[in-house]
Order: C-alpha cells, then sequence, then structure tokens
C-alpha cells in the first residue's frame, strides 16, 4: 500500500531538480488564503497533463509536518508570500 498521509517532501524535491521544473508555488498562497476563510473543501482540478500530481505533491511537502521545508521553498516565489510556521 502507498503512503497517503504526510509523505513528506521527497516527491516534490525530486521534481524541483528536474529542468522542467516551472513555479506554480503561488498556488499556496490561494490554499492559504482559502484555509482562512473557513471553506471545509479544496478541489484541486486541471486539464489532463497539468500537473495535478506537481500540485499535490507541492501542497504535501508544504503542509507536511514532518519536516522542515523552508530551505525547499526559498528560491521560489512563495517564500516572499508565505510564513512557513503554519
Amino acid at each position: 500500500m502507498g503512503l497517503y498521509l504526510n509523505p513528506g517532501h521527497g516527491n516534490f524535491r525530486e521534481m524541483t531538480e528536474g529542468t522542467d521544473y516551472v513555479d506554480k508555488t503561488m498556488m499556496i498562497a490561494s490554499v492559504n488564503r482559502l484555509m482562512e476563510s473557513g471553506s471545509k473543501y479544496l478541489c484541486v482540478s486541471r486539464p489532463r497533463r497539468f500537473g495535478k500530481t506537481m500540485a499535490g505533491n507541492m501542497l504535501c511537502a508544504y503542509y507536511c509536518k514532518g519536516s522542515d521545508c523552508t530551505e525547499l521553498f526559498a528560491p521560489y516565489k512563495i517564500s516572499a508570500d508565505c510564513d512557513h510556521s503554519r
């Protein structure tokens, strides 16, 4: 069986080390606003082949309680917008 809860940030780190990574970390700022508004559900939907797995791995890495992601997200736009101390 796979790991579904708190999988860490390994998958996201692996994706960012590739040459094809496009910074979409500002999606996290939108998710933070939704969480603060009291919304109960969040759906991240995209067309086929438009990064659902990448978005899921990025959100898992950012919100993971098991590891500090400050240095992982430091080079990306979200580091200027959000506090990693959640």
